[in-house]
């Protein structure tokens, strides 16, 4: 299938088509991988739409209606098909969340651009620049969750992973050119790494995130106490409403009622926010200012800051991957990810030997920045 013939997409629904699908694509040595999920519209979200396109297919998998998916799990453990995504982090850890999932071999088409330093790093705007296509955004934040799933949706969904195979064959190309196809390899087997080491559960509501609020920390000890009453009410109407809890009333809301401590129905009416689908929630937020005015007064958690020493051994290195991101022309992260550089400045190298001891620093970045590395430290 040429990058211009864009046959129907092939909807898998069934036991029988999915049997059929899992044993094709065990013969391709390439797929091209996408997902869709529902958390713009539903408490707890959940991939609701799996694309999988081959050079000759598009795939759109409905696991709503399939439920067992185990039999995809080989295939991508599999380090001799290579999986291809955009921006894969967020769809690896939904799929290592939602059936357990590890993905070895994967190429990342953004992680790609990102290495060869393209300003243009959203799929829409590669899939224009590259093959004239121009992709219909507004189905970014649908409800994948809701049956059926209209036309322009599939339409949408497809064109997601139909491009891909050919645009990552470009990359290719790009990177070998320029030298950096081994960095950008690296980068993608860290990804994998990363999020197949750690299993991701469903979040749990912790009542005591509401210091993540903006503005919690300025209040007093007792508008805090409220405002985590508030917090409380909020997930426990988003669960039973099975929507996400900006949905019901946003963090400015909880906050201003926090401010105000309404004591009336007309006090949380006359709120700063309180439009009128917040409004049938009005008895239910006065009751828990109430339970907020005689709570324990909460105050703020201390924020663990890691010893100057560290921190001025991050900034000296910060400074450093600056400059070479600059004069190479790539985000600073490309030259070395946040986490590594913490990693480096908790257990500063003596010797080049001692790189190999930093998680996520691996082989290709230590051949090409381990001498200057260890050099910077031991200076700071």
């Amino acid at each position: 299938m040429s990058p211009v013939e864009m046959k129907p997409w092939i909807w898998i629904d069934s036991a029988q088509t999915f049997r059929a699908l899992v044993d094709e694509l065990n013969a391709h040595t390439r797929l091209a991988v996408d997902t869709e999920s529902n958390s713009l519209h539903a408490y707890r979200e959940r991939i609701c739409l799996i694309q999988i396109s081959t050079t000759q297919h598009d795939y759109l998998i409905d696991p709503l209606a399939l439920g067992d998916l185990s039999p995809l799990e080989p295939i991508f453990a599999n380090p001799h098909i290579e999986k291809i995504f955009h921006a894969a982090e967020y769809d690896l850890i939904c799929m290592r969340r939602d059936f357990g999932w590890k993905a070895f071999s994967v190429f990342d088409t953004m992680i790609a651009a990102r290495t060869l330093g393209w300003t243009q790093l959203g799929l829409g705007s590669l899939l224009e620049t590259h093959f004239g296509v121009k992709a219909d955004k507004r189905h970014q934040r649908a409800n994948w969750g809701a049956r059926p799933l209209t036309p322009d949706q599939l339409a949408y969904a497809q064109l997601d992973t139909h491009y891909l195979i050919p645009l990552r064959d470009r990359l290719i190309e790009e990177l070998k050119s320029n030298h950096c196809h081994d960095e950008a390899q690296e980068e993608f087997d860290r990804l994998s790494r990363l999020i197949g080491n750690n299993h991701f559960d469903l979040p749990t509501f912790d009542p005591e995130n509401f210091w993540r609020i903006g503005g919690a920390r300025d209040l007093t000890p007792r508008q805090a106490a409220i405002l985590r009453e508030l917090f409380i009410y909020r997930d426990s109407a988003a669960r039973q409403m099975n929507r996400p809890q900006f949905k019901v009333m946003n963090d400015s809301v909880l906050l201003a009622l926090a401010q105000t401590e309404p004591k009336t129905l007309d006090d949380v009416k006359k709120t700063e926010g309180v439009s009128g689908s917040i409004q049938r929630h009005a008895r239910a937020l006065l009751e828990a200012v109430a339970r907020g005015r005689h709570a324990p007064l909460c105050h703020p958690p201390r924020n663990e800051r890691e010893p100057d020493e560290i921190v001025g051994r991050y900034e000296t290195l910060r400074k450093w991957r600056k400059k070479k991101a600059q004069t190479r022309g790539v985000e600073a992260d490309v030259i070395i990810p946040r986490d590594v550089m913490w990693s480096l400045a908790r257990r500063p190298p003596h010797t080049r030997d001692d790189l190999h001891l930093i998680n996520g620093l691996g082989p290709i970045r230590r051949e090409k920045y381990g001498e200057e590395i260890v050099a910077i430290l031991q200076q700071s």
